[in-house]
């Protein structure tokens, strides 16, 4: 039987603790040897088999603070509170503002207690509370032309404070870079024509994409919100200064602004920049092995076509390790289909 007294507080336990000693001893055994092997004090025993109460004869300890407030003081500091020329002000004002009045009536955080036990803490002056933002929903692709990011970047010209803009917009199943376009300033027009030449391209039908975006003045002005309504796009935004919500977007200008062929000094005219990002878009779209969709490129991706490829590629690695078997400690590399991504998954809260 465990030791530790606190396990042998139950009635139904103590009593069979006293019948196994009991019988222990009446067996031969010494009591002080049977207690210690159980676990209990000898001596514990023979109180318990003395008294006829089995039960804890501990009285609970009811302990009152002496510092403790009085109901009298309690009242005074939600009246005070709840004064008109104190009603706007936090706890860490009133207390002072109490003292230079030669008042004091208990501390800061008494006063805190006080006001959490009565339910007082909520926002207590005019400005309005902080904003509680909600996560953007979820959106799942399963095939491309479901759900589009985009973004605009800077991109430095020759001239000190001056930039281009750069609108890209990608699919975020296939990863391509299906739009994009350079202008010399930032405008909700501009995004809006972007949009409708990627949709008469993509051949986009009506409720058919989500495109999401972060909360700049382009991606929530009225004529691109209108526009996108107009083609039956609906719209998603991240959360105000959360780049996290829009990962695909900025993961994608990284690539672009830290990879080898990105220039070194800045664009000198407009047409410079357009003709360097449309050689940009070529490679990525064609030639670059995406990472997160497993090595194929976006292009082969959004033609539904790295579904054969990576099967191909199992054949490949099998054939490799039935020929040299000393070579493989584990199965082969993971070339499974992707058969979705999610943009801003719910976290699920585990408790």
């Amino acid at each position: 039987m465990a030791s530790g007294r606190g396990r042998l507080n139950s009635k139904e336990t103590r009593v069979t603790v006293i019948q196994l000693i009991t019988q222990a001893v009446k067996d031969g055994a010494r009591q002080t040897e049977a207690c210690k092997i159980i676990g209990l004090n000898p001596k514990t025993y023979q109180r318990w088999t003395k008294g006829a109460k089995l039960s804890d004869a501990r009285q609970a300890r009811d302990f009152t603070p002496p510092n403790k407030l009085t109901e009298c003081e309690r009242k005074q500091i939600i009246s005070i509170v709840n004064e008109s020329k104190y009603s706007d002000l936090p706890v860490c004002k009133i207390v002072p503002a109490l003292a230079d009045q030669g008042v004091y009536i208990a501390s800061e955080s008494t006063f805190y207690r006080v006001l959490k036990q009565e339910k007082l803490l909520a926002h207590r002056n005019k400005t309005k509370p902080k904003r509680k933002v909600t996560p953007p929903r979820e959106l799942k692709a399963t095939q491309p032309n479901q759900v589009y990011s985009w973004d605009i970047t800077y991109l430095k010209t020759t001239i000190k404070g001056v930039f281009y803009y750069l609108y890209m917009v990608m699919d975020v199943f296939s990863r391509k870079i299906v739009g994009w376009q350079v202008y010399e300033n930032e405008s909700m027009n501009l995004a809006a024509d972007l949009m409708t030449d990627i949709c008469s391209r993509e051949n986009i039908k009506q409720t058919q994409l989500t495109l999401h975006s972060d909360n700049g003045s382009p991606m929530k002005g009225a004529t691109m919100l209108a526009t996108l309504e107009k083609l039956g796009v609906s719209y998603s935004f991240s959360r105000p200064s959360v780049s996290n919500d829009n990962p695909y977007s900025e993961s994608l200008f990284k690539t672009l602004k830290y990879g080898s062929s990105f220039p070194d000094k800045p664009f000198d005219q407009l047409k410079e920049a357009r003709n360097w990002v449309e050689k940009f878009e070529n490679w990525y779209n064609n030639e670059h092995l995406h990472s997160g969709i497993k090595f194929v490129t976006p292009n082969q991706r959004h033609e539904m076509l790295d579904e054969e490829i990576l099967a191909k590629r199992v054949v490949v690695y099998q054939r490799a390790r039935a020929k040299t078997p000393s070579r493989w400690s584990k199965n082969i590399r993971d070339w499974s289909y992707i058969g979705q991504e999610i943009l801003n998954p719910l976290k699920i809260k585990v408790t």
